[in-house]
């Protein structure tokens, strides 16, 4: 068993960094991430040798980021939507050169600089691309601290299994927050020479070039059909998703991160009122569980969609259940976070009175 702590969901992502062996932290302080920086500047580098930059901004960063990652190092950002905004042109160009990262959002409300509080609006912009180019990102979306921990250790497994940049999509109220976390054991820093780096070593081995960069149109193409190829083996064995009283559900309720989590609530309320609800919680938001929803689908009454924004993950929800259930959505904007109770009125308003 590792160390128990009660921590904050940002210092405790900070500190999963340090114990995975992470190599550097290059970023810039935005509201609701910036204690990720802070706590890294304080304990990363008196204790594992970790380098902690603060950026001159978002685009400094994730091009450090790249540099990093192409010299073979385990390296991580994070920032919150606009920052991320920001970034996007470097994760298209991570991705395109196949480059392993971890990044971390920890979204609050927009568009434009919006607010700071809590949001899930960046679910496409995280899921369907972002930046430019036919690419992927591993998206893990947390609904309580431990897994901020969790999905830090996991994520670089996953980054660097298929040399591919991963996201941790969060919101600004998971990074506030305080609860007990186990963190895992501290791991050392890897002195393995990746086979994709650049070590500036005369003789060492034959030349690596690093580029997303291929002028001529069929090299390009062959790029991205191999990069399809693996994104299709990223959603055949990296899919993770969590289900609660399927077996007897006549109706369902899903979410993700925070949501997912009040909608556990949710879901008890309506059992105790006789409703026979359960649960879908998508961990990875991709690749999307689209299996679960496709084979319970056939068996409810209805699944009911609940996010912190107009209505994004709810698309692949009903790409999901290929139109063999009724799907409706439930949503809160501008960093507003729903309650059990107004979701359920909303379940009951919704399924139950056709809308009255």
């Amino acid at each position: 068993m590792g160390d128990i702590k009660l921590m904050k969901g940002n210092e405790a992502l900070a500190e999963a960094m340090i114990r995975a062996g992470c190599d550097a932290y290059f970023g810039y302080p935005i509201t609701p991430q910036s204690e990720v920086l802070e706590y890294l500047s304080i304990h990363a580098t008196k204790r594992t040798g970790m380098v902690v930059l603060q950026a001159e901004s978002e685009l400094g960063a994730i091009n450090m980021i790249y540099g990093a990652a192409g010299a073979g190092k385990r390296v991580m950002t994070t920032s919150s939507s606009p920052g991320i905004s920001l970034m996007m042109e470097g994760i298209s160009y991570i991705a395109g050169a196949e480059l392993p990262c971890l990044v971390a959002n920890i979204n609050r409300g927009g568009p434009g600089l919006g607010t700071i509080q809590p949001s899930q609006g960046d679910y496409f912009q995280a899921v369907k691309g972002g930046g430019h180019g036919d690419y992927k990102m591993v998206v893990f979306a947390p609904a309580r601290v431990q897994e901020m921990v969790d999905f830090v250790r996991i994520g670089f497994e996953v980054a660097e299994k298929y040399r591919n940049p991963v996201m941790i999509l969060a919101d600004g109220a998971m990074g506030q927050m305080m609860e007990k976390v186990e963190l895992f054991p501290q791991m050392e820093r890897s002195k393995e020479i990746k086979p994709w780096a650049t070590t500036g070593r005369k003789g060492l081995r034959k030349q690596n070039i690093i580029t997303s960069l291929f002028i001529q149109s069929e090299e390009m193409e062959q790029v991205n059909l191999r990069m399809q190829a693996k994104y299709r083996e990223i959603e055949r064995t990296e899919v993770r998703v969590q289900t609660m009283n399927l077996d007897d559900a006549e109706y369902v309720i899903t979410g993700y991160g925070l949501c997912a989590r009040i909608c556990m609530k949710t879901m008890d309320l309506a059992r105790e009122k006789g409703y026979k609800l359960g649960l879908i919680r998508p961990i990875t938001l991709y690749p999307f569980p689209y299996s679960t929803y496709k084979e319970i689908a056939p068996k409810v009454k209805g699944i009911f969609d609940v996010e912190m924004n107009a209505g994004q993950m709810v698309e692949d929800v009903r790409l999901g259940v290929e139109g063999k259930t009724e799907v409706k959505f439930y949503g809160r904007m501008g960093g507003m976070i729903p309650n059990p109770e107004e979701i359920f009125e909303q379940f009951e308003k919704q399924f139950i009175y056709g809308g009255k």
